[in-house]
């Protein structure tokens, strides 16, 4: 079993930048499979960014370039760095660890607006 906690989200302008951090309880979160998702009001979760125990990364169409998924296994943490956030960023964003089944955080509100 593993707990997650996330942080980082927050109010910023069009254009500005944030830093999620997912903190993972436990020892090991080096061997799991990890992802960032986000879920907009009246819509469903969607992915965001999933990094490989050998960070290999994938990201959605819609942060690519922008955002950078990555992970320190000494920290037991997964962080997404969001430059160029644009109002359609807006979102709930959730970390989620793929174990045997999927764990998720309670998630963090980021919100993108002048």
């Amino acid at each position: 079993q593993v707990q997650l906690v996330e942080s980082g989200g927050g109010l910023v302008q069009p254009g500005g930048s944030l830093r999620l951090s997912c903190a993972a309880s436990g020892s090991i979160f080096r061997f799991i499979a990890m992802g960032w998702y986000r879920q907009a009001p009246g819509k469903q979760r969607e992915l965001v960014a999933t990094i490989t125990p050998g960070s290999s990364t994938n990201y959605a169409d819609s942060v690519k370039g922008r955002f950078t998924i990555s992970r320190d296994n000494a920290k037991n943490t997964m962080y997404l760095q969001m430059n160029s956030l644009k109002p359609e960023d807006t979102a709930v964003y959730y970390c989620k660890a793929d174990l045997l089944r999927p764990y998720w955080g309670q998630g963090t509100q980021v919100t993108v607006s002048s």
